[in-house]
């Protein structure tokens, strides 16, 4: 089986560093890191900047389906810069039209489409507390799958938890601009500021929950004996 994946810089392939100037602090989305996690392969063809719409105009979601085999999974992540077009890509829109389209045609494939709402901005305010930066849009992934019966990885509310558990200061290091002053390197001002694009750490974290999500999702592990009776009983023993 493959784990199709389609979205935009925060699913896609790493930069290599080019973007820092530091090959040792690459940008890359959690796309990247996915296979350390999964046993199946892993074929990701998210891009950045990408759309609902700019996907499918520029022929990448045809790449997708056309790779597609029977039992295959596609995980759907967008949303990031669909939201910079409320005209044409409104979350209850054309940016819902366009992934129950790409659900559908998963579907006609044959393969197991899989939506994710978008990962949170680190967008901390001055008195700690996060910030919610995408609207309406992760609210209507999750009524989508309700509607569609497909599964959703909610990586807004992930994203969101890990950000605060670590904290404004330590969850720095989960993008270019933190690792790169941890390793003592200087990044440009664009990029100090960039609290969307991780690397390689803020990737990995969110391909791990992706991966046991993927599990989960996948029910193979739903048929094992609970257990609670085992523990129980060797507590009375």
């Amino acid at each position: 089986m493959t784990i199709h994946l389609a979205g935009d810089s925060t699913v896609a392939p790493t930069d290599h560093g080019a973007t820092s100037g530091h090959p040792e602090v690459p940008l890359l989305g959690w796309g990247d890191e996915l296979a350390r996690f999964v046993h199946d392969d892993v074929r990701n063809l998210a891009i950045g900047g990408a759309t609902t719409q700019s996907f499918r105009d520029e022929g990448h979601w045809d790449r997708v389906v056309e790779a597609v085999r029977a039992d295959d999974t596609v995980v759907i992540q967008f949303g990031h810069n669909d939201q910079k077009d409320p005209t044409e890509l409104a979350a209850e829109g054309g940016y819902r039209r366009r992934l129950t389209d790409f659900v559908t045609e998963a579907r006609d494939a044959g393969a197991s489409p899989v939506l994710a709402t978008s990962v949170e901005r680190r967008w901390f305010a001055d008195d700690g507390t996060l910030r919610w930066s995408h609207g309406p849009y992760p609210a209507a992934v999750r009524a989508l799958g309700r509607e569609l019966d497909v599964p959703v990885i909610d990586l807004t509310v992930f994203t969101r938890w890990l950000y605060a558990w670590l904290g404004p200061e330590a969850s720095a290091a989960l993008f270019p601009h933190g690792a790169a002053v941890e390793a003592g390197l200087r990044v440009d001002d664009a990029l100090a500021t960039d609290n969307t694009h991780f690397t390689t750490a803020g990737a990995r974290y969110v391909a791990q929950y992706v991966a046991e999500a993927l599990v989960a999702i996948d029910g193979v592990h739903d048929v094992a004996e609970p257990m609670g009776a085992a523990i129980m009983a060797a507590h009375q023993g």
